[in-house]
């Protein structure tokens, strides 16, 4: 796993000794991302450089050494990620030319080798891993970025400056950009919209104005004779999915649920070699649980398995992980965390993140990724099981609820949703309390509002983009900023059915953008590499044609994953309402984060800043504080953002 950083064209790029130093200051930056070593690279005559941090999983060596330069010479290559299959690659490439001369064993120079017989295309449809890199090739004098399938690992670009001092620069990280000579970046009111509707800024877009991120599943071409990028999609999810479901797998389900659970054994092996040590996130959940299961029942030695816990019972999975990992045998390390440690990080959570992000989970995901680095330099995580197993309980609340909503007049549906809002979140705080509502109930005033949020829905994409939106109208919160976002599917797509075209929204979108983002910057943060079995695109192409009766098989949601999990441990480790991974942010907002929350919530700060509306965040900050209703969620995207300003001195 590594991080790199570059640039095209720009007057810097002509004196070599600036372009020199100002490589090594962009991949500084990200050394976190690659502590192990560094490399930069440049040509003064074409106006191009490279720079690459690298942390060292495959082959230890200085054979590994990046940036690279092909056997041919005619590409160089910065890298990040991993390609499970590069030894097979490394076979077929032998079968097609005959024997080749390695000077070593990292997947960098399988690629390269690749793209060197194969071209661009053909390499990246017959790659299996997780990646992102920069590729020069200096006959054509292009610049090519790529990026994974599904979006594992970060790539972003864009144009910086004006006549000839404008420059195209590119990197895993906005960080790196900062380094760059007389860099001044303006904050996009627009992604400011987004990112307050969904807790992160989702691709294409970015928080800068004129840069990007480039999608999952596409490479990028550039070149001083074609400044505007060219993007080509070379792996797409919808299609695929509906091929899929044109071409369903006809089984019973025993045989499915041994069909997919082969895939995920290859998946889980292939992202098992490391030359370092490796171990598991472990929730206590069904998608780490049979992650961790798998691993271990192939492995000789105990798994090192790592989880968070939280004093607050409501939140609280440490104890079934516990259980679990004593019923597999693995090597457990669990670390119980306070409000305390949540504040002692929240002033590097804007560098970490490097743009605006706010999912809450951030937090026990840094103090996870923290707890295992101490043992290990790789884990697998159980990412991506409710996006292809069907396991969001929003896939059948919202398909259930539109078809129960649709009959009703809107006038019925407005009067519904008034009375809910209206209610103060602390009658359902004391419901939940008294547990009336049963412990399936857990945050129940959030769970209200998102109901009440949804009853005017008009269609189910409406539907769905309120129960996924934290804020329902963003461009009312931002003064001078519209939302341009919305994920919606084409005709074609939408023929998938309510659950279906809503597990593909997600794959696109929110695991990517969330999921995925906040778990590669958490990690990455203290030099450690997760990967994600869930996410090898066999294993996902093959849930593609699993019929949605069989994800919802017995009335059970991930019904596969759970017949799966029961071979290997008892039904009552795991059978336990769905919790997630969160803190409880409402209490800590009221309580020990009350006092750094009101001084980025300042009156005269946010008028003198002039991003939001003073008045609609003072009112439900104030709101939130006396209990009448529970604002945690907008509130911390807010803060977020705040605090990234606040870093970014702009």
């Amino acid at each position: 796993m590594c991080g790199f950083a570059g640039f095209l064209g720009g007057k810097l790029a002509t004196n070599r000794e600036l372009a020199d130093s100002t490589l090594v200051a962009m991949a500084k930056e990200i050394i976190t991302r690659g502590p192990d070593s560094s490399g930069s690279w440049c040509l003064k005559n074409d106006g191009v450089g490279m720079s690459h941090r690298r942390l060292s999983i495959l082959d230890l060596s200085p054979a590994g050494h990046q940036p690279m330069l092909s056997a041919s010479l005619r590409y160089t290559v910065v890298f990040n990620g991993e390609i499970y299959n590069h030894l097979d690659l490394r076979k077929k490439l032998k079968k097609e030319l005959g024997p080749l001369i390695w000077k070593g064993n990292s997947d960098t120079e399988t690629l390269l080798a690749c793209i060197d017989n194969w071209g661009i295309q053909e390499t990246l449809v017959n790659l299996v891993g997780m990646f992102a890199f920069s590729l020069w090739d200096n006959v054509s004098k292009t610049l090519t970025l790529a990026r994974d399938r599904i979006g594992e690992k970060p790539l972003y670009y864009g144009w910086e400056g004006s006549g000839k001092d404008r420059v195209f620069l590119f990197g895993s990280d906005l960080k790196s950009f900062k380094a760059y000579p007389n860099f001044n970046p303006v904050v996009d009111r627009n992604a400011l919209c987004l990112f307050l509707r969904h807790s992160c800024v989702p691709a294409p877009h970015c928080i800068y104005e004129g840069f990007n991120k480039l999608n999952p599943g596409c490479y990028l071409n550039i070149s001083k004779d074609q400044m505007s990028p060219k993007i080509t999609r070379y792996w797409d999810a919808g299609c695929l999915l509906t091929a899929g479901v044109n071409s369903p797998i006809s089984s019973n389900f025993n045989d499915l649920s041994s069909f997919i659970e082969s895939k995920i054994v290859k998946a889980v092996n292939r992202q098992s070699i490391s030359d370092v040590p490796l171990g598991t996130f472990l929730s206590g959940g069904i998608d780490s649980s049979i992650i961790t299961t798998l691993l271990q029942s192939q492995s000789i030695k105990p798994v090192k398995t790592f989880t968070i816990g939280f004093e607050e019972e409501s939140y609280n999975e440490a104890i079934y992980a516990k259980k679990i990992s004593k019923h597999l045998g693995t090597d457990h390390t669990e670390l119980y965390v306070s409000s305390k440690d949540g504040l002692d990080l929240i002033p590097d959570l804007s560098r970490i993140y490097g743009e605006p992000f706010a999912d809450s989970s951030q937090i026990p995901t840094i103090l996870l990724s923290i707890l295992a680095k101490k043992d290990v330099t790789v884990v697998l995580s159980g990412d991506a099981g409710d996006e292809l197993f069907c396991g969001y309980n929003r896939y059948n609340f919202a398909d259930d609820l539109w078809h129960k909503l649709n009959f009703l007049p809107s006038s019925g549906k407005n009067v519904l949703a008034n009375l809910l809002v209206t209610m103060p979140s602390r009658v359902w705080d004391m419901s939940e309390s008294l547990s009336l509502a049963g412990k399936s109930s857990a945050r129940l005033a959030e769970k209200v509002q998102k109901v009440a949020g949804v009853l005017a829905a008009n269609s189910v994409d409406d539907l769905y983009t309120d129960l996924i939106s934290d804020f329902k109208n963003p461009s009312e919160w931002v003064i001078g900023g519209t939302d341009p976002y919305s994920l919606t599917l084409n005709e074609t797509y939408k023929e998938l059915g309510t659950k279906r075209s809503m597990m593909l929204k997600d794959l696109l979108g929110y695991l990517p953008n969330d999921i995925l983002t906040k778990v590669d910057r958490a990690s990455m943060s203290v030099s450690l590499e997760t990967r994600v079995p869930f996410l090898d695109h066999e294993l996902v192409e093959a849930t593609f044609r699993v019929p949605i009766n069989m994800h919802l098989y017995g009335g059970k949601s991930k019904s596969i994953l759970r017949d799966i999990l029961y071979k290997y441990v008892p039904k009552d480790l795991i059978e336990r309402p769905k919790m997630g991974f969160g803190i409880p942010l409402d209490s800590w907002l009221r309580g020990p984060l009350k006092d750094w929350a009101e001084s980025q919530l300042n009156e005269k700060r946010l008028d003198c800043e002039g991003y939001f509306v003073t008045q609609k965040v003072r009112k439900i900050w104030m709101e939130h504080l006396n209990g009448s209703k529970n604002w945690s969620s907008q509130i911390w995207n807010i803060l977020m953002f705040q605090s990234w300003l606040e870093n970014q001195k702009l």
